[in-house]
Parts: C-alpha cells; sequence; structure tokens
C-alpha cells in the first residue's frame, strides 16, 4: 500500500534528528512533551467581619495607606471558595535551557504566574533566569500558594509587599560559591511594574478619580528597570537528619507612587500624590529536622522572618486641603515579621502553630510631623492530613487584632477548612 502524505508527515515528525552541535539526539514527536501538573484547592472559609477578614488586613495602619486603594478580594467570602487553581508546564528544553509556565486562576480572572527559561551549562556555578517569576527574596516569597505551611499569607508580606509577594518580569542571576558549606549569591533587575505595594505606581485613572486635576497629578512612569533585589542564602552541613539556612535580602525600587486621601472621599481637597524611592529589608532563618518516623512522624520545620521597609518620598501636587504641599519631603518606616513551626504529630499529620506582626515600627514623617500607627498582630494554629503525597486536608484557626489608621482595634477570627490536590507530574518543593 501506496503511503499517504499524512503517514509520511507523521513517520518524519516521529524520527529522530540530532541537535546543530551533533551532541543530543532530539525527537521532534516529544519536541514539545513538558511535565504537566494541575494543583486544585477549595475552602470552606468564615470570619467574624461577615467575609471581610481580608479586606480588613490590606486596610490595616502603615505607611503604605492608599496603596492599591481600589483593589480588594483577595481574601475568601464567608462559604465556600474555590482557591487559588495553579497549570504548570515544565521541561528541560533542550541541553542548555529549562522552561517553566505557571497559570493561576483565583476563581474571578486568569494570570501568568511565572513563564521563564533558566540556564543549564553556564560554568562555575552560574544560572540565568529570564522572563516571569517569584522573587528569590526573603523565604516565603518564592513559594507558591500551595506550598505554604498555611492558607493565609502573613501579616508582614501581605502589608508591605501585598499578598501575591513580588513577582515581576526581567533577570535572575545566582552563583552557587565553590564554599565547603552551601553559599548562594544572587541578583535581580526586574521591569517593577503591576506591583501590589512594594514598587506600586499609581493607575492614571485612579488619580483623575480622587485628585483634582487643577493641582497635577502623579509624575510619568519611567522607563524600566525600575526594581532591582540583592540576596545571599547560606547553610552549614549538620548532617543527613537535620538542616539550616539563613538569608539576607535587600531590594530597591527607584519609582514608587502613592495618592493619599486623608478622609476618604475623592476630590474633598484634602488629597496628595507622592513620588519617591523604597528600600527593602530581610533576614530569615530556617530549620528542618527529620524525625525518623513513618511518613513524617516527629519531622520539625521552623521558619522565622524578618522584613523592614523604608520610604523616601516627595509631594508631587497636592489640593489646598492636604497636610503637606508640593516639593515637601515625606518618609516613612514599617516593619513585620513571623514566626512558625510545623511539626508531624503522627503518620500523614502535622500540626503548625504561627505568630505574626506587622508595624512593630509603623511612622511617617510628613508635613514637619510624626505620625505613629498601632501595630496588628495575629496568632493561627494548623491541623493538617496527608494522605499522599498527592493531597491534603487542613483545618486553620486563626485569631488576631488589626489596627486601622485611627487608631481602633478590630478583633479577626477565622476559621479554614481546606483542601489542596495535585494532579499529574509536580516536582518537588523548595527549601
Amino acid at each position: 500500500m501506496r503511503p499517504t502524505p499524512l503517514a509520511l508527515a507523521l513517520a518524519l515528525a516521529a524520527s529522530p534528528v540530532l541537535a546543530e552541535d551533533g551532541r543530543q539526539p532530539v525527537s521532534a514527536g516529544s519536541a514539545f512533551n513538558p511535565q504537566i501538573s494541575l494543583i486544585l484547592g477549595g475552602s470552606l472559609y468564615h470570619d467574624n467581619q461577615r467575609g471581610a477578614g481580608a479586606e480588613l488586613v490590606e486596610e490595616a495602619a502603615g505607611i503604605l495607606h492608599g496603596v492599591h486603594f481600589h483593589e480588594h478580594g483577595h481574601g475568601a467570602e464567608n462559604g465556600f471558595n474555590l482557591d487559588e487553581i495553579e497549570l504548570v508546564l515544565s521541561a528541560t528544553i533542550d541541553p542548555y535551557f529549562d522552561g517553566r509556565f505557571t497559570a493561576a486562576f483565583d476563581g474571578h480572572e486568569t494570570h501568568v504566574e511565572e513563564a521563564w527559561v533558566q540556564t543549564r551549562m553556564l560554568p562555575a556555578g552560574l544560572k540565568v533566569k529570564a522572563g516571569r517569576f517569584l522573587s528569590e527574596i526573603g523565604y516565603q516569597n518564592s513559594q507558591h500558594r500551595h506550598a505554604w505551611e498555611f492558607s493565609q499569607q502573613n501579616l508582614a508580606y501581605a502589608t508591605l509587599l501585598g499578598d501575591h509577594g513580588l513577582i515581576d518580569n526581567g533577570l535572575q542571576l545566582t552563583w552557587l560559591a565553590p564554599a565547603p558549606f552551601f553559599l548562594q549569591l544572587g541578583a535581580e533587575l526586574l521591569q517593577g511594574s503591576e506591583q501590589e505595594r512594594f514598587g506600586a505606581l499609581v493607575d492614571v485613572h485612579d488619580a483623575e478619580a480622587v485628585l483634582d486635576e487643577s493641582v497635577g497629578g502623579p509624575a510619568a512612569t519611567r522607563g524600566g528597570p525600575r526594581l532591582g533585589t540583592l540576596f545571599v542564602k547560606a547553610g552549614p552541613d549538620l548532617g543527613a537528619a537535620q538542616a539550616l539556612q539563613f538569608g539576607l535580602s535587600y531590594a530597591r525600587a527607584r519609582q514608587f507612587q502613592q495618592l493619599l486621601d486623608e478622609d476618604e472621599t475623592a476630590l474633598s481637597g484634602d488629597e496628595f500624590a507622592l513620588e519617591g524611592r523604597q528600600s527593602l529589608y530581610g533576614v530569615d532563618v530556617v530549620y528542618k529536622r527529620d524525625g525518623g518516623g513513618e511518613k513524617g512522624a516527629g519531622a520539625l520545620k521552623l521558619v522565622a522572618e524578618y522584613l523592614r521597609m523604608e520610604k523616601d518620598m516627595k509631594v508631587g501636587a497636592a489640593d489646598a486641603g492636604a497636610p503637606v504641599a508640593a516639593g515637601d519631603r515625606v518618609t516613612g518606616t514599617q516593619d513585620g515579621w513571623y514566626v512558625q513551626g510545623v511539626y508531624g504529630l503522627a503518620p500523614r499529620w502535622q500540626l503548625g502553630l504561627r505568630h505574626e506582626v506587622t508595624g512593630d515600627t509603623n511612622e511617617v514623617k510628613e508635613g514637619g510631623a510624626r505620625i505613629g500607627f498601632d501595630a496588628s498582630t495575629r496568632s493561627t494554629l494548623a491541623l493538617t492530613w496527608l494522605p499522599t503525597e498527592f493531597s491534603r486536608l487542613r483545618l486553620e484557626l486563626a485569631q488576631g487584632d488589626i489596627h486601622d489608621e485611627a487608631g481602633d482595634k478590630t478583633p479577626l477570627k477565622q476559621v479554614v477548612l481546606g483542601y489542596t490536590m495535585s494532579m499529574g507530574t509536580h516536582g518537588a518543593h523548595r527549601f
């Protein structure tokens, strides 16, 4: 029987060919054959604020008040919720590059969380990553939501970086030093766009809706890259049963904007716009111990992380009733931290405890006045059952006190019963 054109095409597509350098055979039939995984999650949620717990956290008193003021809804509502779903495609592209793509759906919209390529064969322990990725600053920032030990973002990250943390487009360079212990140094050059808190820019439509156009508005957006980071991660060799890692981080946004409305009433004469720079300093410590028990029994993981943010800005435009005038300098400092531990109670059962604080240091200097804000705190208890490595059920109880800019304290109580299921091939989680 004479072969058809379609059969010939399929045979040619399936036949192996050599790479240009002749070193590795590449099959066109498997040229796009990535590892694929789908992470499913959902929860039954309740808080004592009629489902507005996430919005209450976003509005916690701090030096970034007004940033991203027009968007809420990161958190769950009382009742049943579809949590963030991730579709992940990853592959070794060729001997020189790895690639990864992650799309996240949060029940309202779909967005690209990661889309990057990374080198495989650079000398001297060097690696370069390009595209869109989670920044390596801090400890939790580089983790996907489904890998968190607790279902909700900690207060330090939520108030200083935003619920999603620092994700951006750019370049990352890391170097694994030839030391007798683990030592990695890294730097990132990022576009500095679409940030929730750190390096956030004011939307033109928001400015027009809040600030009287006769007094002007925020400065024009500069060309990127507008954000840079440095980080160091180090850990001694403690043997096979234990691991310890220390981390230092620094990030700087060369353009940051705020649009402030003192009485939260647009066009009432007290609004003003700021522009300047931000700096973020971080330190983290992680300790892990293998308890030797069956399926995680006796295992222990402890994490502590501290973040400190400083802003240095000038007033670009101000209405007549604003507490500052155009050209005035406005500075601020705010910190946040959390301590958490997870212990293997029994095979496949974990107990987690976390305490988190934002705003131990929390003040702004504007118009010759020093304005201080109270700290917000929260404690969380989590009980987790892991039937297999692909599934997880978690009951979480949280209680905290959230302060607003007026100094009023609002008790926040939250209950979350959630599931996370992993379908398909999924790589190991980060340290």
